[in-house]
């Protein structure tokens, strides 16, 4: 499933699981000594938080020290990973970081305060997933057709929230937006887990959420899902429909999360890094939870953290321009 899911979303890219074999030079056998930082560049309770939280305490447990969370949210995830771009390269800060941010953000920002390519040292991209349409029940639609027709109905009434201005819940309704030509307003939040707060709550219509804070409140009834933008429906809610099934045939970007370090981090520790998130995220336990939750795990090589980058560059490129979304 994990290497599927990975493939799905990045079609030529290879997952190399006989990189934890590599072998490690004898003064990374000592590392670590003290505790690690990761850093988590968006606010408690978004996905991004969620899969800081898993990785952190599965390394925890693997290295023996203990891997601390540090939140650091703020424009977008920039304002963390500017931080973790100027921390000491020495292997004890490291950065739960997302296509998002390293993709999405140079087409949207004019300054970032970092350089996606060449501030960072990838370690391997640990997890896969995709937004899904959700609305609050309040609203009188149960496919995406019939809230289309709501829509064109009600030009300008209807607000979808997201995480903020670049994530990938934002892009993706920029993306539904222009393809089917209805108009509805974008009201960004400081994480994808605050809009999701709102949109039960009422005070928001419609988000293309994370699935991660979403899907409990969809199973409890206290979210609408009409659609998931994966090119498959999703194991944990298979009676959704995929957005191509429910008539909206549109490239909807997906999303993914890897673990990076500040650029010079050695490659002993790169590469024992790797090895250890490798071992869990491989693990049965990691497919059923992170499945649970609407999310794939994976796990690449360093390398690969950079070739899914510049594929992703290129195809942000077409959906930056297709959308009509300019730079801040």
């Amino acid at each position: 499933m994990t290497v599927k899911s990975l493939q799905a979303g990045f079609p030529g890219l290879v997952l190399l699981s006989g990189f934890a074999a590599l072998m490690m030079p004898a003064q990374a056998q000592v590392y670590p000594v003290k505790p690690i930082r990761m850093i988590a560049p968006y606010p408690p309770g978004g996905t991004s938080d969620v899969m800081a939280r898993i990785v952190a305490l599965k390394l925890s447990d693997s290295l023996g020290k203990q891997v601390i969370v540090d939140n650091r949210p703020g424009a977008a995830g920039n304002l963390g990973h500017e931080i973790a771009a100027r921390a000491p390269a020495d292997g004890y800060t490291l950065l739960l970081t997302s296509g998002g941010a390293m993709v999405t953000n140079a087409f949207l920002y004019k300054r970032l305060g970092f350089d996606p390519f060449r501030d960072f040292s990838p370690i391997a991209i640990v997890a896969t997933a995709a937004p899904m349409m959700v609305i609050n029940p309040s609203v009188p639609a149960r496919t995406v057709q019939e809230f289309i027709a709501l829509a064109r109905a009600k030009p300008g009434e209807f607000n979808f929230g997201s995480g903020g201005v670049g994530t990938t819940s934002h892009i993706v309704g920029e993306v539904f937006k222009a393809a089917t030509g209805i108009n509805i307003v974008h009201v960004p939040y400081k994480g994808g887990g605050l809009a999701v707060i709102d949109l039960v709550g009422g005070q928001i219509p419609l988000s293309f959420a994370d699935m991660v804070p979403s899907v409990p409140q969809v199973k409890a009834g206290r979210l609408r899902a009409l659609a998931v933008t994966t090119p498959q429906r999703a194991p944990v809610l298979p009676d959704v429909p995929t957005m191509s099934e429910a008539g909206v045939d549109a490239p909807f970007p997906g999303q993914w999360w890897a673990v990076i370090a500040p650029r010079h981090t050695s490659r002993a520790v790169i590469a024992q890094l790797n090895q250890r998130i490798g071992e869990f995220m491989r693990s049965p336990e990691m497919q059923e939870r992170l499945g649970a939750m609407g999310a794939f795990p994976a796990h690449t090589s360093p390398e690969q953290v950079t070739e899914v980058m510049v594929q992703g560059t290129r195809q942000m490129a077409a959906v930056v321009k297709t959308a009509g979304i300019k730079p801040e």
